[in-house]
């Protein structure tokens, strides 16, 4: 401001030098303004000190003021994955194992607004101005750290961060042994917590509690598990059953560690192969995680989404609402929920369940896409293209980040074709298929949109392959409104009758006793 002042003060007096004598003026009228610039600095210099003027234009620029930042609102806040300091910068499982836990320990306690961790773990290191972060995820605060491991040495350093003006609000750093890492979380997830609260009520300390495992070993392998599992794909899920069996032996008593084990095999029945012996393990790993931890939501949602695809969908809601009683923001719980109602043909609850699980992690796509499918199938269709238009920046906002993520290309070409935007919808399912060419919910994904854009033969063939090289439900093939132009066509009738037929086949083998 003082800069600015000098400038306007400098041109006035050239103006004036210029044209005053030109015009006739007196030499007194020159000297006044000569006497009002000097009496004016310091007025100017006082003012932008006393109103703090530039900070205030700034802040107005940079932070509007969001809904999810009023001030009569729970206090927030989002974990960003630990950095990696280790020399050999080979511990990345570890050091998001570390912020999940503290993430998931946080989102216990009622008073506390938590961002999902897909939300916040995009954020990976060197990504800028944690206001700026701030503000994206809608939070107060955030909380940032790091680890440096060295053999059995571990130095955890972790920082909250007030987003509104970029000041710690709490800081610390631990110089342990690698097996005291569950006190560190333990210390770091409360110490947050009172950092934001005024108090924590004696059942909620008790909750503030990152791991039901005391093993290293343990931890570690289901860590890994953990980041295996969260690749999707077939050959990275059958590596994380191997590291969650290896946690399981080491420490039998390990709930999430049950509760991964049992996901696995839940996932291969849903995506990749309806075998028996998957639904054998995942009934078995999920009523174990159960029994261990009956108050965990993540063990009520595990069972949940094993009585969904073992086809008991009755049980399956009465786990995925208990879950939800648990932890009003655990995504799974919602999500699973949802296509667990959609199996079930309750299509207007299901869009619900997808809504609130979007919302619940705002850059999840996969609910957002299921939604503008029911959505449209419903004929509710300005409703359908408002929530294509935003499931479009949020996959976009993915694809930054995981380009190669096929599963956002073929749901997110459904957006695009209800946004009339034909010709990308095309270059993405082109791009999923590229991507993941013998993938059976990729096959079935491509064959929905080929069907909705008219080309009835390609989609058949799609869904033909879909059905013999995986797992394709006909249930939700009958109340997917996607596949609507091809009911008359023998050739879906045919589709629909085998895929029913691989069903009864595996429901046979299950009552002769095998499983």
């Amino acid at each position: 401001m003082v800069g600015a002042y000098a400038i306007v003060a400098f041109i006035l007096l050239q103006i004036g030098e210029i044209t005053f004598t030109p015009l006739g003026l007196p030499n007194w009228v020159m000297v006044s303004l000569i006497i009002l610039v000097i009496i004016g600095f310091p007025v100017v210099v006082i003012l932008t000190w006393m109103f703090d003027l530039p900070g205030k234009i700034l802040q107005s620029h940079r932070r509007p003021k969001l809904d999810t930042q009023r001030s009569d609102e729970k206090p927030s806040v989002a974990v960003l994955p630990f950095v990696d300091m280790s020399a050999e910068k080979d511990q990345g499982y570890f050091c998001e194992g570390v912020a999940e836990e503290i993430l998931n320990a946080l989102v216990k306690i009622r008073q506390l607004n938590v961002a999902a961790r897909t939300s916040s773990f995009q954020f990976k290191e060197g990504v800028g101005d944690i206001r700026k972060i701030g503000y994206e995820l809608g939070v107060k605060s955030v909380l940032e750290g790091s680890v440096r491991r060295s053999k059995n040495r571990l130095r955890v350093t972790a920082q909250l961060i007030n987003t509104a003006d970029g000041y710690q609000l709490w800081s610390k750093s631990f110089d342990e042994e690698i097996k005291d890492v569950f006190s560190i979380q333990d210390e770091i997830a409360k110490c947050i917590a009172e950092s934001l609260l005024e108090s924590l009520t004696p059942k909620e300390q008790l909750a503030v509690r990152t791991t039901s495992s005391t093993d290293i070993s343990a931890y570690e392998f289901y860590l890994r598990g953990r980041q295996f599992f969260k690749r999707f794909r077939k050959v990275d899920i059958e590596s994380a059953i191997q590291m969650f069996r290896q946690a399981i032996k080491i420490d039998p008593d390990f709930s999430l560690a049950w509760a991964g084990f049992a996901d696995c095999y839940s996932f291969l029945i849903m995506y990749v192969d309806p075998q028996t012996r998957y639904l054998d393990e995942s009934r078995k790993a999920s009523k174990r995680a159960l029994q261990i931890s009956p108050e965990l939501a993540e063990a009520h949602a595990s069972r949940g989404l094993a009585c969904l695809v073992c086809e008991e969908f009755a049980s399956a809601e009465i786990e995925f609402k208990k879950a939800i009683e648990l932890n009003p923001n655990l995504f799974e719980a919602y999500y699973y929920y949802g296509r667990n109602q959609f199996h079930r043909g309750e299509v207007e609850e299901a869009a619900e369940l997808f809504k609130q699980a979007a919302q619940t992690d705002p850059t999840d796509y996969q609910s957002r896409c299921l939604r503008v499918q029911i959505l449209r199938g419903l004929n509710r269709l300005d409703e359908a293209v408002n929530e294509a238009r935003e499931v479009i920046k949020v996959i976009e906002k993915r694809l930054e980040w995981y380009p190669d993520d096929a599963r956002a290309y073929h749901l997110g070409a459904g957006a695009l074709i209800i946004t009339a935007n034909i010709e990308r919808a095309k270059r993405w399912l082109h791009r999923a298929i590229a991507i993941a060419p013998d993938d059976s919910v990729v096959l079935y994904n491509v064959a929905c949109n080929l069907a909705v854009l008219g080309d009835q033969d390609r989609a058949l063939d799609h869904l033909e392959q879909a059905i013999k090289q995986g797992a394709v439900s006909s249930a939700w093939m009958r109340n997917d409104e996607d596949l609507f132009s091809l009911r008359d066509n023998p050739r879906y009738t045919d589709l629909l009758k085998y895929s029913k037929q691989k069903e009864h086949s595996m429901e046979k083998i299950q009552s002769s006793g095998q499983t």
